[in-house]
């Protein structure tokens, strides 16, 4: 079976990671796996890249100044949006004819339009997409945060300027989209059961096949290791308990940095001794942002794409906080705790499906900072943690493992291309 996977970027982002892992395991359990990416970063000879950056940039800009139009100019909400008005066709490249199962990625922000979307619906051509958000179930937003018009028909968009309009931008998408949709079958796969259930509930979705499945991890490289080497090895101090915060862009509202800042600052007044004893790393672009606006010792630790880097840096700490906001499954909590890092997480999205409250990590009370400190303080100071830490791996090696998410895959595929002989 040839399988060619479709993503924006071949490194840069969860789901790029994932995309790999994927693609790895894959070929591990022989599956002739390939990856299709606008933007190539390495010299790894099963990943494709188009290479024609003027062209990739272009279908980038145009989107971008489409959409920063009907926002009036304002930066609000910007790359909240993608309308899939611009990018490649694929149909025409030899991986593309050689597979037997296209398997869409992320594909957002000038990789696929949705005419590409169409080209490869009509190519018959058995297609499974893998939902790393919700934007293949709504019109133009990647999380609904708390919007139920997908159930629907989506419109009078809370992304855009004015409201009040039915026949909005992403009312001209959803149709655009339920068109495509409507006419061709796809299998679509969500990372968590949390979006398979707004999957499920899209009137976009509604006649396709929809399951769940796991990001994969790789558990020969993320794994437990000696913490003071690890300390030594990234710089961060030995005499000190940290608290791990990673995101790709510490900014990032949706990540949740201003109920951490709340937490710390409750937890450094509960618990004054922790002043001394405590310490934060914080793992990703514009780390250092934040170096003084928490109530604790900082350690910007910046932007790192460095595999082993980053599994130095999770097995140098002694907790992992992520109280994202509206998460899907977070490669961070997984990779956290396959290196045997208890992990702290609001109850949203699939947090709670990756932490077992109380039994590898501490699942708090969605947006209240004080449940937050509260396991922040109970995993670091009162819990039995050698027993967090080894259910924590448990976890990782029972339900992430590249060889079991594989394998998953496969039956999909099988699925799918059994669907499409079915249909003919």
């Amino acid at each position: 079976m040839r399988v060619l996977i479709v993503n924006t970027n071949e490194r840069t982002g969860g789901a790029a990671m994932a995309a790999n892992r994927l693609m790895e395991a894959l070929n591990n359990n022989g599956v002739k796996a390939k990856m299709l990416v606008r933007d190539k970063e390495t010299d790894s000879l099963t990943v494709v890249g188009l290479n024609k950056y003027w062209r990739s940039q272009w279908h980038f800009l145009r989107e971008r100044l489409s959409i920063f139009s009907r926002l009036h100019f304002s930066k609000n909400h910007l790359f909240e949006i993608d309308i899939a008005n611009s990018g490649f066709d694929i149909t025409g490249l030899r991986e593309f004819r050689e597979a037997d199962v296209i398997h869409l990625s992320w594909i957002n922000q000038g990789m696929l339009s949705l005419s590409g979307i169409r080209k490869i619906l009509e190519s018959g051509k058995p297609v499974v997409w893998t939902m790393h958000d919700a934007w293949p179930a709504t019109a133009i937003c990647h999380y609904t945060h708390g919007c139920q018009a997908f159930k629907a028909e989506c419109r009078n968009c809370r992304l855009l300027p004015g409201r009040g309009s039915d026949n909005d931008l992403s009312n001209k998408v959803w149709k655009r989209k339920k068109q495509i949709l409507d006419r061709h079958h796809v299998s679509f796969v969500a990372c968590s059961r949390w979006l398979e259930l707004q999957a499920r509930s899209s009137a976009l979705l509604s006649q396709h096949t929809i399951t769940s499945i796991p990001n994969p991890i790789d558990t020969h490289i993320f794994r437990p290791m000696d913490k003071k080497e690890a300390r030594k090895r990234v710089g961060l101090p030995a005499d000190k308990k940290l608290i791990l915060f990673v995101s790709q862009r510490v900014t990032d509202g949706r990540k949740g940095m201003d109920y951490l800042i709340e937490a710390i600052e409750k937890m450094v007044k509960a618990h004054p001794e922790v002043l001394q004893s405590t310490a934060v790393a914080i793992l990703g672009g514009h780390a250092e942002e934040f170096a003084d606006k928490l109530a604790l010792p900082v350690f910007p630790l910046g932007y790192v794409s460095d595999e082993h880097r980053i599994v130095d840096v999770y097995n140098a700490v002694d907790v992992f906080v992520l109280p994202s906001l509206e998460d899907n499954l977070p490669n961070t909590i997984m990779e956290a705790m396959a290196c045997g890092v208890p992990c702290v997480g609001f109850k949203t999205g699939g947090i709670p499906e990756e932490i077992d409250h109380r039994k590898n990590g501490y699942v708090a009370e969605y947006r209240n900072a004080d449940d937050l400190m509260a396991g922040l303080h109970w995993v670091l100071e009162e819990a039995d943690y050698a027993s967090l830490a080894s259910f924590a791996v448990k976890k990782v090696m029972t339900a992430y493992s590249q060889n079991s998410v594989s394998l998953r895959y496969i039956e999909v595929y099988n699925q799918a291309l059994a669907y499409k002989h079915y249909s003919l």
